[in-house]
């Protein structure tokens, strides 16, 4: 009865972590994006801090649209060491943002 009621409740637990659509969209719009009050070049500058990997995956990925596997082959390493880079270069980002 105890594995049965065990098996119940994470079946069922799941549903129950979900938060409204309205309030999560009304909280998002109150937020305030911090790229929104930085310029072009500031932006531009800081992206340029970045340490020359991480710059270059984060540029291909997310200016020029290529995927993983395309800068992989580009750059000869791997997937995953693209997709870190890529994580890297965004905490780094986000850091310099709080910083400024």
């Amino acid at each position: 009865m105890v594995n049965t009621a065990l098996d119940y409740y994470r079946q069922n637990h799941k549903h129950y972590n979900h938060d409204d659509i309205q309030e999560t969209e009304y909280l998002i719009s109150d937020n305030k994006d911090a790229s929104s009050d930085l310029s072009y070049e500031e932006l531009l500058g800081l992206v340029q801090k970045l340490s020359p990997a991480y710059r270059t995956v984060f540029s291909l990925f997310v200016i020029d649209g290529y995927s993983h596997e395309e800068i992989g082959d580009m750059l000869n390493i791997s997937i995953g060491t693209s997709k870190s880079n890529l994580a890297r270069a965004r905490i780094n980002l986000r850091e310099m943002l709080s910083k400024e």
